[in-house]
């Protein structure tokens, strides 16, 4: 990444000895007329975060970004111009035949060893980062009962158990009016089966069901590990079966809740290597400085956990499908890239269902912040991945097996892919940002790393992180990748709250139904 540096004169990044484009860091964005420390004069005015020519581009030129084709200039663009989407034709999306595989040699990685945090074992041998009583749906039609019983449960039962960090309804809009026999119809109800089994909730089941809806209990707990030597009773209660109204559901509901909160509460943390933590990495409100600044720090303490022996999951198709070939060589093996390139020809097909391509991903708040194109946009995406190889991929509502890193299919939407990743077996989860967001999940906790300092500033109980030090030159990526890396082990030792913990802000959460709704 080569800096202009001088704080108090326009500056620019170009992150590639082949960017003909740089990206403005001052916080005002600067004037025409402005001239950088090596001469280039800005010859119209640009606001921070966006793209600066750092040459002619005559119409038809590349523009290049992260080393990558991002664009074709549409016409002539002089020296020292903005560079907008109104500049650039986007160019195809690489072709998923012919793709190199697990062609890239794999880095040398020397073991990182003594990392340890404070967890919560399980049965399975997962390990929780919180302890909490999640209370599993079969349909919406029960959200509403649901809800007014955990509200009363936190306040008159949850201060008796000083144990348990919380309980959570897993609410939906899944259960009834749906293709439940369809094909594609496995994708929500797996993700429903794999978030009652995340190892932050502790193995003590709990269903609340209508009756007659299609998703069916037994579909979310069919006589596996957490449900064996269990009658149905134990851990199913269907509202039409009760003949007491409202106010005898509730005291029902109550009481199975206190039974589980009682056995949460006998659990102790204990010390558990850091290749317990199992990280889900996101990214949402995204500008360009993504990836300069949040996005390769996170790489590059993904790469740190990957060396502690740690699983960490990075997605989004969309917002990988451009760099796709910078990936699939990086598969451990040719398996592993086959299933890299089936996750994305699917997403394709799904898209062209619907009659959209990659490009509707791109948000008006990101092309604010200087992304001019899905293109420009997933190149800063996958530097979150970091630089080890990728050992798995997890297909929506799987749950990850493999220790490494792993990529988890999953659209862009934050919220659809912080459910999939939760049924993914996250036990913590961090997310970057560049425009600024207060999501937050119910079921892990929420790191938020800021991409500058500007917001870092504007919203300072939001943000944990600020990435933007990097830019300042206080931090270098490398600094600031290694203060990410003990973060995750306080946060997830319960030593340190982030903010969205403390504010309680917790989306919802949001299944990914591809099937038919009848």
């Amino acid at each position: 990444m080569e800096l202009i540096q001088h704080r108090d004169s326009p500056r620019y990044i170009r992150l590639h000895e082949r960017d003909n484009v740089g990206v403005v860091v001052n916080a005002q964005g600067v004037a025409a007329g402005s001239r950088f420390d090596d001469g280039l004069e800005a010859v119209e005015g640009i606001p921070q975060s966006h793209k600066v020519s750092l040459c002619d581009l005559p119409e038809g030129t590349e523009v290049i970004r992260y080393g990558q084709v991002i664009g074709y200039a549409l016409k002539d663009i002089p020296k020292g111009s903005w560079v907008t989407e109104q500049h650039l034709r986007m160019p195809s999306a690489p072709t998923l035949d012919n793709l190199p595989k697990a062609t890239a040699p794999a880095p040398e990685i020397t073991p990182l060893e003594g990392y340890t945090f404070e967890g919560f074992r399980n049965p399975d041998g997962s390990v929780g980062t919180r302890n909490i009583l999640g209370i599993s749906t079969t349909v919406q039609c029960v959200a509403g009962v649901l809800n007014h019983c955990v509200t009363l449960a936190r306040q008159q039962l949850l201060p008796k158990y000083p144990n348990v960090d919380d309980i959570i309804a897993i609410n939906h809009s899944y259960g009834c009016g749906v293709a439940i026999n369809a094909p594609d119809a496995i994708i929500p109800i797996r993700t429903l089966f794999n978030l009652s089994r995340n190892p932050n909730l502790g193995g003590h089941p709990l269903v609340i069901g209508l009756g007659c809806e299609k998703l069916q209990p037994e579909q979310l707990m069919p006589g596996d590990a957490l449900t064996e030597g269990l009658e149905e009773k134990d851990w199913l209660y269907r509202l039409q079966e009760s003949g007491e109204g409202f106010a005898g559901i509730v005291k029902q509901v109550l009481a199975m809740i206190e039974e589980r909160l009682k056995v949460l509460n006998e659990r102790k943390r204990e010390t558990c290597p850091a290749s317990d933590l199992v990280l889900g990495m996101q990214c949402g409100g995204s500008d360009a400085f993504s990836g300069i600044t949040a996005n390769p720090a996170l790489g590059y303490a993904a790469d740190l956990l990957v060396r502690a022996g740690a699983t960490v999951m990075f997605s989004e198709n969309t917002e990988v499908r451009d760099g796709i070939h910078l990936l699939t060589p990086r598969a451990s093996t040719t398996e592993v890239a086959d299933a890299l390139i089936r996750e994305m020809d699917w997403y394709d097909r799904y898209l062209d269902r619907g009659v959209v391509d990659r490009s509707a991903n791109t948000t008006p708040g990101n092309k604010k912040g200087g992304l001019n194109n899905i293109v420009e946009k997933a190149m800063g995406s996958i530097a979150k991945s970091g630089s080890s190889p990728i050992v798995a991929v997890v297909s929506p509502g799987e749950r990850a097996k493999t220790k490494g890193l792993n990529f988890c299919a999953t659209p862009a939407s934050d919220f659809i892919c912080g459910t999939l990743q939760l049924a993914a077996g996250m036990n913590l989860h961090i997310f970057t940002t560049g425009r600024g967001t207060p999501y937050g999940l119910a079921m892990v906790p929420v790191i938020k790393v800021g991409t500058r300092t500007q917001l870092a500033e504007q919203w300072p109980d939001l943000i944990d992180v600020d990435a933007g030090k990097i830019t300042s030159g206080q931090l270098s990526l490398e600094e600031m990748g290694w203060e990410i890396f003990q973060l995750y082990l306080d946060v997830a030792s319960g030593r340190k709250k982030t903010w969205a913990e403390y504010h309680k802000l917790h989306n919802d959460l949001v299944l990914f139904n591809p099937a038919p709704v009848t």
